[in-house]
């Protein structure tokens, strides 16, 4: 992956004044509520340079992204999950996969997203339209991958996510994915919290700590000021005595390289292969989907790669 550079100097100065971002994990009420705070706004900052988005765009995918991040925390090791939604509206869809050690990458089917008139709110939910989510984990060790879909209920990822944890996991959860912009559009906050409810946990604990979420202030404004996740669970939860357990990596990333995609132009048929020399265009570009990275091949080198 080729990290496109973030060409604002203010916006590169603010990102780094605030926390690293990272995956805080805690314990909520003697154990009974696990909860993961993310500060992501490094991450949604480079994923919108390296895609090129708009506004609309970025508070999508950021919610995707910040979402994958929260799925990672459920698993282990060198497992991955990917989280999938189709839907009717104008997004059309996205696809975020995401590895335990805290990277992600995915991409938006639709950019950019059409728009009829102007945005009135951050209510997404008429670009999602009539759909699905998808949650598959690919486990390490497990031949087949555990996955689970429901039908898009709220056109909100966090509530949808909730939603899928509730009848495919069977798992109280709360999920909160917050992107703070400034008024030139720049996105100077990114966060997100999960609360889940483990085993043999009393209903109430959670049941209270919705209260506390509902009327909490926003994570993402919380994060632009130069305030840690962890410092915001401990403030806003402070009443469920969070028990902090261990940070966990958050990054922006994908395996792709110019020389997986120089593999791939060698393996295509001769007769693909003699288009391309013939008719070009030259440089040949070529994009990868999950990450954006545009990789040129001039025609000196697809002259060696192709013949």
């Amino acid at each position: 992956m080729i990290r496109t550079p973030i060409t604002n100097t203010d916006l590169r100065d603010h990102i780094a004044s605030l926390p690293a971002d990272g995956r805080d994990v805690f314990l909520l009420h003697d154990g009974s509520v696990r909860a993961v705070v993310i500060q992501g706004t490094e991450v949604v900052n480079q994923m919108r340079a390296n895609h090129r988005l708009g506004i609309l765009e970025t508070l999508v995918l950021g919610h995707a992204y910040l979402a994958g991040g929260l799925l990672a925390s459920t698993v282990k090791g060198d497992d991955r999950v990917q989280l999938t939604i189709e839907c009717g509206g104008p997004i059309q869809g996205i696809s975020v996969e995401a590895w335990a050690i805290g990277a992600v990458r995915g991409y938006l089917k639709e950019v950019p997203i059409p728009v009829e008139k102007p945005l009135e709110s951050f209510d997404l939910s008429p670009f999602f339209g009539p759909g699905f989510m998808t949650v598959t984990k690919l486990l390490e060790g497990k031949k087949t991958p555990f996955t689970g879909q429901i039908m898009l209920k709220h056109g909100s990822i966090a509530k949808d996510l909730a939603e899928y944890f509730m009848i495919s996991e069977q798992t109280p959860s709360v999920v909160s994915l917050s992107i703070q912009f400034d008024r030139d559009g720049n996105v100077v906050g990114a966060g997100a919290l999960f609360l889940q409810k483990l085993p043999g946990a009393d209903d109430r604990h959670l049941e209270e700590l919705e209260m506390i979420t509902a009327d909490m202030p926003s994570l993402g404004k919380y994060l632009s000021e130069g305030k840690s996740g962890r410092a915001f669970v401990e403030e806003v939860f402070a009443s469920a005595q969070p028990q902090y357990l261990e940070t966990l990596p958050y990054g922006f990333s994908c395996p792709c390289d110019r020389k997986r995609f120089a593999e791939y132009l060698s393996s295509l048929p001769g007769d693909e292969k003699q288009a391309i020399l013939t008719e070009g265009p030259f440089p040949l570009e070529l994009h990868c989907f999950n990450c954006g990275t545009i990789y040129p091949f001039e025609k000196d080198e697809l002259d060696t790669l192709l013949q």
